[in-house]
């Protein structure tokens, strides 16, 4: 990602720290369509990610 965008946003890197194994898949093929950072920012946005513990 770094290669095709430059230094990516720590929150973004976060994010993706986050995904599973089959959503990294996922973005991975997904990354071949995007133009800019603005759409890997929207990719993740539109995704389920997991929420934290809200103290359940």
């Amino acid at each position: 990602m770094t290669r095709r965008f430059g230094a990516i946003e720590p929150e973004v890197q976060q994010q993706i720290c986050t995904l599973s194994i089959t959503q990294l898949e996922e973005l991975a093929e997904a990354l071949l369509d995007f133009s800019s950072q603005t759409d890997l920012v929207n990719y993740l946005g539109n995704i389920s990610l997991p929420q934290p513990n809200q103290g359940d």
